[in-house]
């Protein structure tokens, strides 16, 4: 597809009006393209959509959101949908037939392709959250015992199927990846060197179809890779990730965090069944129950002195706001531990105690503010004192909750 757009021109004749918006449309970049699809109504969706190219079709449905995506393509005439999944990487195919209804997928099936659905069949027997399944198996895969040249032919006949073409990977005759050479390493060497030898000795880095996607991602990001090769049990060649998978990866996790900091499920959407929306919530609902009965046990302590001082319960949400804040802020780090690194046991409740010391050393700085801005306010010694004291103890508490809360979700397997 053409990579400059152009304004469509004005309506011709020959055209009826939903024929000329999807000309339009085929003009813009498909994630525009998506874009103005997603403001219309399901009934418009199609409508524009079949009058579409179809591979200017496939490019935008590739780009809509999900819950977009599946009810679109569950609404198309079968045929036309599976002429879109056919133009589609096998990665991309893949992550949506596995989102849709069992009966829509395999209305779709039948009217693959035998290869391409043999294809996607594979694809989908792997864990979506693993790197085989969001690696692609559109790759250039070259014979180690190949020259130079008749490996640059090879490129030349093949570059159109690969998803990118920046490297090769180089496999025996059972396919057992024995390397990876650079484009540019291929087109400057000479013309009768075996690829064999033209492998360096560093270490080769690819990962198994079995690793967590997240995995693939920190790799990629790591060595600056353009693609990560995975592999099989016994080391053969079965696909790779690329950076644009891991930008995916990225925002997927990065949404799920953001959700998981006030307590909704990673992957939860406001399609999402409302019964699966409670399962995630309530246990986060119930913990921070447990984490306010702290806090109101510390005001407990204090009952008689507040009872006493009516200023000192006008104060009270100071007490309250800091503790919330400093678990916000415990909560943060501590998701980002997780999200970053793997999940490592005893080194997130050592990261619970250094929570815990900021909260006290915080918590007493700020404790040590209030002291001295409410004893040169009321001149009380009391009140400032039961003030600096309610705020370190609660600041300490909500450092403590704030960091250990994802850690138990996660024992729980959230």
């Amino acid at each position: 597809m053409n990579e400059t757009r152009t304004s469509p021109p004005d309506s011709p004749p020959k055209y009826s009006s939903v024929q000329w918006v999807a000309a339009a449309l085929d003009t813009q970049h498909p994630a525009d393209t998506a874009d103005e699809l997603e403001k219309l109504s399901l009934e418009d969706q199609l409508e524009y959509i079949l009058e579409m190219e179809v591979e200017d079709a496939s490019e935008s449905i590739a780009e809509m959101e999900r819950h977009e995506r599946n009810a679109l393509v569950s609404r198309m005439p079968a045929a036309f949908a599976a002429n879109i999944v056919e133009q589609m990487s096998p990665d991309d195919a893949t992550d949506i037939l596995k989102d849709l209804d069992e009966s829509v997928r395999q209305r779709i099936f039948a009217k693959l392709e035998q290869e391409d659905a043999e294809e996607i069949s594979d694809l989908l027997q792997f864990d979506p959250d693993s790197a085989g399944g969001v690696m692609n198996t559109e790759i250039l895969a070259l014979d180690q015992n190949m020259n130079a040249q008749q490996a640059i032919n090879l490129v030349r006949d093949r570059v159109e199927e690969s998803e990118i073409p920046y490297y090769a990977y180089i496999i025996d005759e059972y396919r057992h990846l024995k390397g990876v050479l650079s484009l540019r390493d291929l087109l400057l060497s000479p013309s009768r060197t075996i690829l064999k030898d033209m492998l360096s000795e560093q270490n080769l880095i690819y990962v198994p179809f079995n690793v967590d996607k997240e995995e693939a991602a920190r790799l990629i990001s790591r060595y600056n890779f353009l693609a990560l090769p995975v592999v099989d049990h016994e080391q053969r060649l079965l696909g790779i990730v690329t950076v644009d998978d891991v930008i995916d990866i990225i925002q997927e996790r990065a949404s799920e965090d953001m959700q998981s900091m006030v307590g909704a499920g990673g992957d939860e959407t406001v399609d999402s069944p409302w019964t699966y929306s409670l399962r995630m919530r309530l246990p986060w609902l119930i913990i921070n129950v447990f984490n306010s009965a702290l806090s109101a046990f510390v005001v407990h302590l204090f009952e008689g002195t507040i009872a006493q001082m009516a200023l000192l319960a006008a104060l009270m949400p100071i007490v309250a706001n800091q503790a919330g804040n400093t678990g916000q802020q415990s909560l943060a780090v501590m998701i980002r531990q997780l999200a970053m690194e793997r999940f490592d046991r005893k080194k997130s409740w050592i990261a619970v105690a250094r929570e815990a010391k900021l909260g006290a050393v915080n918590g007493s700085i700020i404790g040590l503010l209030v002291f001295a801005g409410l004893l040169i306010w009321t001149h009380n010694l009391p009140l400032a004192s039961v003030m600096a004291l309610a705020l370190g103890i609660d600041m300490v508490i909500g450092a403590m909750a704030g960091a250990s809360i994802p850690l138990i979700l996660k024992e729980i397997g959230r």
